[in-house]
């Protein structure tokens, strides 16, 4: 658990890193990697539901690598979110709030497509019986929980927060004609 913790830590700010080079600012992955907590949340209750339901499930090795790819997974809806709401500001003049709002209904579709076959494929791995199914099937149930959780949220949440955020710097930055 102690050297995967740090493993977890470090796939944060690798993660976070990597969208403040693509974003140019630290201000918008900060946004997105609020959506971290989520889907761990979202990993302990299915890894839960697997512990009530089907079996004992402990947390071993497999089960926190579960969390290291939740990571990496669910920061893409929230990418989708901020980046086209960034496209539509920089390219077609769009106010925030607007902005936002167009952009959760342009990549909705694409963010449940991505999750429904994420969690269809990883249910073979949480439910499927049969030999050396106890080996996978705490990681499944991490990554299945955490994504249905996270999509969910995240689709309330990372629009909320980066309105917030988009009016917060405009008020720091005396913009407060741009929202």
């Amino acid at each position: 658990r102690k050297a995967l913790q740090w493993n977890f830590i470090l796939a944060l700010i690798i993660t976070f890193l990597l969208m403040a080079s693509l974003f140019e600012s630290f201000l918008y992955p900060l946004v997105i990697i609020l959506s971290v907590p989520l889907a761990c949340f979202g990993g302990f209750v299915g890894l839960f539901l697997v512990n009530t339901f089907i079996t004992y499930q402990p947390l071993d090795i497999l089960t926190m690598l579960g969390f290291v790819i939740l990571t990496g997974t669910v920061v893409n809806n929230a990418i989708l979110i901020v980046y086209q709401s960034l496209n539509h500001m920089k390219f077609e003049k769009m106010n925030p709030h607007d902005a936002v709002i167009e952009a959760v209904r342009n990549r909705i579709r694409p963010i449940f497509m991505t999750t429904t076959t994420s969690v269809i494929g990883m249910l073979p791995l949480v439910l499927a019986p049969g030999s050396g199914s106890e080996l996978y099937r705490g990681l499944g149930s991490v990554v299945v929980g955490g994504l249905s959780i996270s999509t969910i949220f995240t689709l309330i949440l990372i629009p909320s927060l980066f309105t917030l955020t988009l009016k917060l710097k405009g008020y720091l930055f005396g913009r407060r004609d741009s929202y």
